[in-house]
Formats: structure tokens, sequence, C-alpha cells
């Protein structure tokens, strides 16, 4: 059985968090997020620690406090310290571009490939063949990693595509005559 509900969460020196019904807000120097709590759950919001309280009469409660403790966690990381998702793409004259919000992709097809990167999100190219998507938000890092990924999925022949750093690539041994 999972115990993530009961862990608490430390505040670090410059985030501030704030309830308003059942609207937390979590404020730091990398921006400004917002969670809504369910009506089961309640929080204990005391110098520099978060502790989420839930009513045990109600069979799915607890489930539902270790899953907002978690997201309580990450935005709290998040507005402190940020998330970083390093990609990679591998190929042959595979390359990367980012001019204002606008990334551009070459990955082997006829014509590049743009993408619009979502506010809150901000993409780096510090070699032509590495992407780096950082944002305070984790599932919105998570999602633009996912949408460039899909672009061109890792093949399992020769590896090519684009991955994430720390993607395994189940590889195949070619066909023999």
């Amino acid at each position: 059985m999972s115990r993530v509900a009961n862990a608490p969460i430390t505040i670090p020196a410059g985030v501030e968090v704030s309830l308003d019904g059942n609207l937390m807000k979590v404020k730091g120097k990398l921006g400004q997020l917002t969670f809504g709590l369910r009506d089961t759950l309640d929080l204990d919001i005391e110098a520099n620690l978060i502790k989420v309280k839930w009513n045990a009469d109600i069979k799915d409660a607890k489930a539902h406090a270790g899953t907002a403790r978690a997201s309580i966690n990450n935005m709290v990381k998040g507005v402190s310290e940020g998330f970083v998702k390093k990609m990679l793409l591998v190929g042959v004259g595979y390359r990367a571009q980012v001019k204002d919000n606008l990334l551009t992709l070459a990955l082997g097809y006829s014509n590049p490939v743009e993408y619009v990167i979502p506010e809150g999100v901000t993409v780096e190219v510090p070699t032509q063949t590495e992407l780096l998507v950082k944002g305070s938000d984790k599932q919105k890092v998570g999602q633009v990693a996912s949408e460039i990924r899909a672009f061109r999925p890792p093949e399992p022949y020769k590896g090519k595509g684009v991955r994430i750093a720390d993607e395994y690539v189940a590889r195949k041994e070619a066909k023999k005559k």
C-alpha cells in the first residue's frame, strides 16, 4: 500500500502557498500554478509544511489524497526549480531550430516540421540535435515532449527518430538472407 498522502510537503523559501476554498495557488520565481482540491480533502498549511488530510469514511478519499499530494508537490517543485526534459534527435540530417515560439524540425521528411510552442513552456536548442523542454508545470512539459516525439518516434532497427534522453529503444536485428 502506498503512503504517499502521509508525507508532508516542504515549502522552499520564496514560494507562497494560498488556499481559497477548494482552489490552491502556488506562486514562486518561475510562475504561478493553481490546483482544484476535491471536497473530501483538506490541507494543513503551517510555517513551511503542507499536510494533506482526508475523510476516512469515504472509500476513495485516501487514493485522491495521494494524487493531490503528488500534484501539489510537483507544483511546489515546479515554481521553485522547474522541470526539464532533454530530447535527442538521432539520424542523419535531423536538426532542430527555435525562432520566437516556433520550433522547426528537419526529420527526414520532404518538408520541415513546424511546432508552435505553447505558453508556459520554453524550448532551447543547445546543439542542433538536442532539445531542452523547460517549464514550471510538469504535465505541460511532458505533454510538449510527447508531442515533439510523436513527429518521428524512434524506430527499432537503426534507432533513428526523436527520443527523450533517458528513453530505452528496444533494437531489433535486421532481416537475414
